[in-house]
């Protein structure tokens, strides 16, 4: 008996597919964590009472409000960039191009966006935040890029 097998182009596409797919739903969860942050954890709230303690409850809200849809809009734009990235995947052709060009895209956006301060803040989001999102993206976007760069033997 035999077992069916692929091609190594069938099989290397598969893989990347498979990386591209996992990126897009960590990048989706990591959309909600300012969300869960907002309703759970309250860090955001915390960062803003501390950067401006002569704050009254509206503003702190308000600024903590703020943080969070930033960070949501900026993860949204992320699994848009992965449902491209995705698209690519099953296209033949530009998918390495393409997986690499929004892997750099997308660090850099998320560089700046953990990096970023301003006024009282020594980093607008908390840097717990900003860093899980930054290593965790980088640890999916890596795995899609090698993926896509992959040669499977022949």
């Amino acid at each position: 008996m035999t077992t069916p097998t692929m091609d190594a182009h069938t099989e290397a596409k598969l893989n990347l597919t498979m990386a591209v797919a996992i990126g897009a739903v960590v990048q989706g969860a990591l959309a909600l964590l300012p969300v869960l942050d907002l309703r759970v954890i309250g860090s955001i709230e915390r960062h803003v009472r501390t950067a401006y303690p002569d704050w009254g409850s509206a503003d702190v809200n308000a600024d903590t409000t703020a943080i969070v849809i930033g960070m949501v809009i900026v993860g949204i734009v992320g699994v848009a960039g992965w449902l491209v990235a995705l698209i690519a995947a099953r296209r033949r052709g530009s998918a390495r191009r393409t997986v690499t060009i929004l892997f750099v895209v997308g660090m850099t956006v998320l560089a700046v966006v953990a990096g970023l301060g301003g006024a009282e803040y020594d980093q607008i989001v908390p840097l717990w935040m900003g860093a899980t999102t930054l290593a965790v993206s980088a640890v999916t976007g890596a795995t899609a890029v090698l993926a896509a760069w992959w040669r499977t033997p022949r």
